[in-house]
Formats: C-alpha cells, structure tokens, sequence
C-alpha cells in the first residue's frame, strides 16, 4: 500500500563548509590547551571535532516529508488537507519572505544555507498560522508532492 500519491523526502543538510569549521574549532581548542601537554591538545583537538561536527550534524538533521496525507517539516506534521495553495520562492523571494514580508504567526522551517523555499497557505480556520515556510533545495518537487497528496486526500 503506498501512502500518499507521490512521497517526498528531503533532508536538509549542512553545508560541507561546516564540517571544515568543525575541524577549525578543534584545532583552536587544541591550540588553547597546548600549555597543558600533548595529551590535552590532542585531547582538544579530538574532542572539539567531535563536539562542533555534533552541533553541525544536529543543525542539519532536519528532514521535510510528504507521507501518508501528512506534510512532516522538522517537528510539525500537518495533514495536507489543512493546506492551500504552494508558492515556489526563488533566493530573491525567499530572502523576501524570511525578512521584510514575514509574518510573525508564520511556520519556518528556516535554513539560511538554502536559498530556495516553499510557502504553503494553510487554510485551516482554527490554526492561526498564515502560511508555512520550507527552505528547501527542491522546491518544485515539494510542491508537486504537496498537490498531489492534496488530490488524493480528497
């Protein structure tokens, strides 16, 4: 049995610059621990790695799916027929609507690191919330899994 009209599923991950700064980090808190001994500094260094490519790896964790007549964007699942209309947002209007545009009751799942986006129009009465934000790599693809599922939930 499939469970939903056309699955989607996206990890947004970090950006491979920042497993660099996350070997940077360890190299600086090997740096500041090499007064104390070799072994602090390595120490420093293997610990500071691990716990900056930690921090970077949960960042990027987020996922954003279309399943079983659910849209599921980080933590908030949302049926798909509380949802209206998805607009595709190039960089320019992305930047657009993460600042000047946004509204304050709007969902975000922001990553800064991906210039392109979705919004969604949620067309619940009782949810206060306007619209969704989904920074997303592939936001076509989104919108046409989103339809989709709107059309078979129907």
């Amino acid at each position: 049995m499939q469970l939903s009209a056309a699955p989607y599923e996206e990890r947004l991950t970090a950006p491979r610059t920042w497993w660099l700064v996350s070997v940077l980090a360890g190299c600086s808190l090997a740096l500041i621990l090499l007064p104390f001994g070799t072994l602090p500094m390595l120490g420093g260094l293997v610990g500071g790695t691990a716990a900056a490519a930690v921090v970077a790896s949960s960042y990027g964790s987020v996922r954003v799916r279309v399943v079983g007549g659910s849209l599921i964007a980080g933590e908030a699942k949302i049926p798909v027929t509380a949802l209206g209309g998805a607009e595709v947002l190039d960089a320019e209007q992305a930047r657009a609507w993460r600042t000047h545009k946004a509204d304050t009751r709007a969902f975000m799942l922001l990553r800064a690191y991906i210039p392109t986006a979705l919004r969604v129009e949620v067309t619940d009465p009782g949810d206060p919330t306007p619209y969704l934000y989904l920074s997303t790599r592939e936001p076509e693809r989104l919108a046409q899994a989103l339809k989709a599922a709107q059309e078979a939930a129907r």
